[in-house]
């Protein structure tokens, strides 16, 4: 597979049954993100599951999808507040050896297009890539129909303040 070829990409919602799969790849996301928010493993060498527990409260109602590259998982993305007023991009992940291929866009795409309505995204500036990851994604779905802000972490003043992109779904693009 090349970078500009993706393999067979599979996005579906994660069931009860992909708990334990999307806990393994939650410490692959803990790893990558310590970087960002200083954060170490805990003493028996993993991340906390912090959100994820709440995502994966409902077994019958998790709000995310995974995505399959080949059948192997290769990402994933959850949604935080889907039926509130406004939904967040909560917490989204792509495997290294998935990245740049196309995967992590089809991801934010599919999820985003599930549940319509007004949306934010954050992400840390420091984070290489992910200013213009997001701004191409928003912009594919709703053109120049955005705005961004910075926002302060709560209860985390020594942490940069957060990137957020504020869109509808139901503006049109282009």
């Amino acid at each position: 597979m090349t970078h500009d070829e993706p393999g067979r990409l599979a996005i579906r919602p994660i069931g009860r049954e992909d708990a334990p799969l999307i806990e393994r790849l939650w410490q692959l996301y803990g790893h990558d993100m310590s970087q960002f928010r200083g954060v170490l493993p805990n003493a028996d060498g993993l991340y906390r599951l912090g959100r994820l527990e709440g995502y994966l409260a409902d077994p019958d109602a998790i709000p995310g999808c995974l995505a399959l590259l080949d059948g192997a998982p290769a990402a994933f993305a959850f949604v935080m507040y889907p039926s509130g007023p406004t939904r967040h991009m909560g917490d989204f992940f792509v495997v290294r050896a998935a990245r740049r291929a196309g995967v992590g866009h089809r991801l934010a795409h599919d999820v985003i297009e599930r549940y319509p309505g007004p949306w934010e995204i954050a992400f840390q500036d420091d984070n290489p890539g992910a200013p213009q990851f997001w701004k191409r994604v928003v912009t594919d779905i709703v053109g120049d129909a955005w705005r961004e802000e910075w926002r302060a972490v709560p209860d985390k003043p020594q942490v940069a303040p957060d990137h957020w992109l504020v869109f509808d779904t139901r503006a049109t693009a282009g």
